[in-house]
């Protein structure tokens, strides 16, 4: 099913590629062609190493690309002033990346107490994304990373991405480093969370089991390319060897935990 796009929050990717290091390294990713509209959820699956980390970077400006044009909210991401193309961008990936000095609370707020934000409505912001994903604020507020459990990481991670309410959120393989049961809980919670937010997000994954759960558009990469496209109701009617591989082995795990 399409869904409506948020105007102007859009990412897009014109023949874009990316050498290893200088004009005589190897292509990571070659040629790729992509629009992500506003308010969609695309997932871009692949193996490891097939580029969809590489594109995620390019996205927030980490990366440049060797050839070709990332444009973000229409703008050519060489052309935004890169601490603002990146606090407008929320940013999860494995064990969510927290300051292990800084409490929860401090780690919420960290984007928009650099923006300058009031105290008061920090304060009142960080408690707000905390209940969101599922963290009492008075429980979990004074905590250290050391102290929370991966899948209590995680949710902080996810606070921390939406506090200053980007209208675009980037996630590696957010989930990935979880174990099953804990993974499963956050993939459905993730999921309900994208359909109320409605923003822009770009999801990275290995696994087509969470592809399927999360998109709406699937983006399959092989050797930097991408190799098949289509909305998750459609993906698995794609001839291609790649979505086949895919899908014969989730077909398999399914299987075995039957």
């Amino acid at each position: 099913m399409a869904v409506p796009e948020v105007d102007g929050n859009s990412i897009e990717f014109q023949e874009v590629s990316l050498r290893a290091s200088g004009s005589a390294g190897r292509e990571i990713v070659s040629d790729v062609t992509l629009r992500i509209a506003g308010g969609e959820t695309l997932v871009l699956l692949g193996r490891s190493g097939s580029g969809k980390t590489t594109l995620l970077k390019l996205a927030n400006g980490l990366l440049i690309p060797s050839r070709g044009r990332v444009l973000v909210k229409q703008k050519a991401t060489t052309d935004w002033d890169r601490i603002q193309l990146r606090r407008g961008i929320g940013y999860v990936i494995q064990e969510a990346g927290l300051f292990p000095h800084f409490t929860v609370t401090e780690n919420v707020a960290l984007v928009p107490t650099l923006q300058g934000w009031p105290r008061p409505k920090i304060e009142t912001r960080v408690r707000e994304m905390l209940r969101l994903v599922g963290l009492d604020p008075k429980e979990f507020g004074g905590r250290r990373p050391r102290e929370l459990s991966g899948g209590q990481r995680q949710r902080v991670g996810v606070a921390r991405a939406l506090a200053a309410d980007p209208p675009i959120l980037l996630m590696d393989e957010p989930f990935g480093a979880l174990d099953p049961v804990t993974r499963a809980e956050l993939q459905r919670e993730f999921a309900t969370l994208a359909r109320q937010l409605r923003k822009t997000i770009v999801f990275v994954t290995h696994d087509l089991r969470e592809a399927l759960l999360l998109a709406s558009r699937i983006v399959l990469l092989q050797s930097g390319r991408v190799v098949a496209s289509a909305p998750r109701e459609e993906f698995l009617k794609l001839e291609h060897a790649e979505v086949r591989a895919f899908a014969a082995s989730f077909l398999n795990q399914a299987g075995e935990q039957v």
